[in-house]
């Protein structure tokens, strides 16, 4: 694929910028619980480029292929922690706004298993997850992770 706008040539300083946001923002809680919010919201928004990134890097840090696999089923998967579970319905419901404003259970659950500013720094994480899906798809873009061409996947 080839991207039709490379949005870093386009506006750098801003991309500079809402790079290194996204890279505070990753560092800001657990990376295997970023991880799942990235590969979960990636699902929903169908960015190939973003699960092709994401699970490369959750393979990386140490996550199974079960737990990646199951993502899209996590309710109903034995393997996510209660605070894992709450990071992706927290995920789904913010991810999934249009849908409508059923995400009062969510939240609940996000209250349960995270403080304040944990609560906080999940939302941004799911904010910065969700422009990426919308840079990636919008403008076509493709990055080959070191993982997968070691891997020999084909780009």
């Amino acid at each position: 694929m080839t991207a039709r706008l490379d949005p870093f040539a386009a506006a750098p300083a801003l991309m500079k910028k809402w790079m290194a946001v996204s890279v505070d923002v990753a560092a800001s809680l657990e990376p295997s619980l970023i991880e799942l919010v990235k590969i979960r919201s990636s699902q929903i928004n169908a960015c190939a480029n973003c699960l092709n990134m994401h699970t490369a890097e959750a393979r990386a840090k140490g996550e199974t292929e079960q737990r990646i696999h199951l993502l899209a089923a996590w309710r109903e998967a034995p393997c996510y922690t209660d605070r894992e579970r709450a990071a992706l319905g927290w995920t789904e419901a913010l991810t999934r706004l249009s849908e409508g404003h059923g995400h009062l259970a969510a939240r609940q659950a996000l209250e349960a298993a995270f403080t304040e500013e944990e609560q906080v720094k999940l939302t941004l994480m799911i904010n910065v997850i969700n422009g990426w899906n919308r840079l990636a798809v919008g403008f076509g873009l493709w990055v080959e992770t070191p993982a997968n061409r070691a891997e020999g996947v084909a780009a």
